[in-house]
């Protein structure tokens, strides 16, 4: 137990793995067969679902339901309030409580999904993605897509870093972290310094 840290408040049903470095806070709930990685920070009043996997060095900030059939990689960023869905037409009078009922979803390394947003199932939020808050994502984005609104567009792109980018003849450089990118087939591309003399 001293390898990672789980607050007395919280939950954890059978079989639950909890990465070393990992904090589970005040309130949350673990459903049984979910994976947590390393160097995780659960907030207060999460709910984490059956089968559920996360990477390591994720930060799920408070009240985040992350359903049966969601996984996320490294570095994945959840903000406050923000909810995965994992039925598509739900109906009470018919239930779907099954796995083979949960459509997957999948938020890659490094994507961050702002507070209040909702991603509903069957899609996947790219790499280092940026989902602005109280966004609807109802269709995949790309990575290093900038995408908001209800339903979320795109609206721009993001560097790894964190920093909207400002594309010039279909290529960026980070103001900031001075990363470059290069548009590719309405897909944007990292492209690494020993990449920049071939392009």
């Amino acid at each position: 137990m001293g390898e990672y840290f789980v607050h007395p408040s919280s939950f954890l049903e059978e079989n639950v793995h909890i990465g070393r470095g990992t904090k589970i806070w005040y309130f949350c709930h673990v459903r049984h067969n979910a994976r947590i990685g390393e160097n995780c920070n659960i907030g207060q009043s999460v709910f984490i679902g059956e089968n559920v996997r996360i990477g390591s060095s994720c930060k799920i900030q408070n009240n985040v339901s992350i359903y049966a059939g969601v996984t996320l990689e490294d570095y994945v960023f959840c903000g406050p309030s923000m909810v995965f869905t994992n039925i598509l037409n739900p109906r009470c009078l018919y239930p779907q409580n099954n796995p083979e009922d949960y459509i997957s979803t999948l938020v890659k390394r490094g994507a961050s999904i702002g507070a209040n947003a909702t991603i509903v199932c069957g899609h996947t939020v790219g790499e280092h993605a940026f989902i602005g808050a109280g966004s609807v994502v109802t269709k995949d984005v790309p990575a290093y897509a900038f995408a908001y609104g209800n339903p979320a567009r795109l609206h721009g792109w993001m560097c790894e870093c964190g920093i909207k980018l400002n594309l010039i003849s279909g290529k960026a450089s980070c103001a900031k972290c001075f990363r470059r990118y290069l548009m590719d087939n309405d897909r944007l591309i990292y492209m690494p310094k020993e990449r920049e003399t071939h392009l």
